[in-house]
This record gives structure tokens, sequence and C-alpha cells, in this order.
């Protein structure tokens, strides 16, 4: 290998796993959670949400989620929440009960296909970070639970009054 390809391969790993994206409102939506009652985005101005599109099926969406219980646990009480979004399911899934059996206590909302269309979600998993003013400030497709730009990003729109 190259010195050239060498320096640009260890350049794209540094490169942070969290980009920030452009300020803009975040979408709105209400989907229901697994009892079949309505949840809506809006229901959480206020606080920080990591909005996270995955699937029951997606090993790197099992990977990644300790690492966003971790990030649900260690903020929650200055205000993060954790809503997760299952979508393109196959019909016997029962996301939130997966969740459930491997330890995640944050809730999931169902057959949100149409609202990771609206957020233009290409893959899984996908995790928005949305500030308290209800803008989009950051995506992320990383499966790794120790990904330290989780962490940071979590705490600098956590600082932001």
């Amino acid at each position: 290998m190259s010195r050239l390809m060498k320096l640009l391969c260890s350049f794209l790993l540094l490169l942070p796993l969290v980009v920030q994206a452009e300020s803009r409102p975040a979408p709105d939506f209400t989907l229901k959670n697994a009892a079949g009652e309505p949840v809506s985005l809006k229901d959480f101005r206020g606080k920080v949400v990591v909005l996270h599109f995955w699937a029951t099926w997606c090993p790197y969406c099992k990977r990644l989620q300790p690492g966003l219980e971790t990030l649900y646990q260690t903020y929650k009480e200055q205000g993060l929440e954790v809503l997760a979004v299952s979508f393109n399911e196959d019909a016997d899934a029962d996301p939130q009960a997966s969740l459930d059996k491997r330890g995640m206590t944050f809730n999931t909302l169902i057959k949100g296909g149409l609202v990771a269309r609206q957020y233009q979600v290409s893959g899984t998993p996908t995790t928005f970070f949305i500030d308290r003013k209800g803008h989009l400030r950051a995506v992320t497709m990383t499966s790794n639970p120790k990904e330290p730009g989780l962490d940071k990003f979590a705490q600098s729109l956590l600082a932001e009054k």
C-alpha cells in the first residue's frame, strides 16, 4: 500500500462518526407504541431526542443499542430521550419485546416506514440527534456502541438551553 493510501486510510479512521447536520426543524410525526398509544415527536419538545431508526432483524442495530441505552441511562435525568422507530419489519416481529428481552429500557414506535422515508433513512441503524427546540443537529449510521461521538454530541446538546 502506498504512503498516500496509508495516510488517507488513517485520516478516514479519524473522521467523526457523528456528522453534524445543517440545523433545520425535525419533521414531526405521530406513530403508535407497542401498547397502541399514539406518540408524537412534538411530545418531547424541550428534551434532547436521540431518534434511532432500526429493525429487529438488523444485527448492526442490536450492536448499537446497548450504547444508546447507556446514553439514555446516563442523561435521562438531564432531559435526554431515546426514541426508537422500528420499520421494514417482518409481519410477526415484536419490536418492543425484542428490546425488552435484551434489557433496553427505551421505547420503540412501530410501523415507522413512512417516517423513515420522511427522514430519508437509507439503512439501519440511522440515528438522529434533535435539540431541545426540535431541530435536527446530527446524524450517524454508526453501529459502534462505544463511539465517543455519541456521548460528546449528547453532552453538547444537553448543555444548550
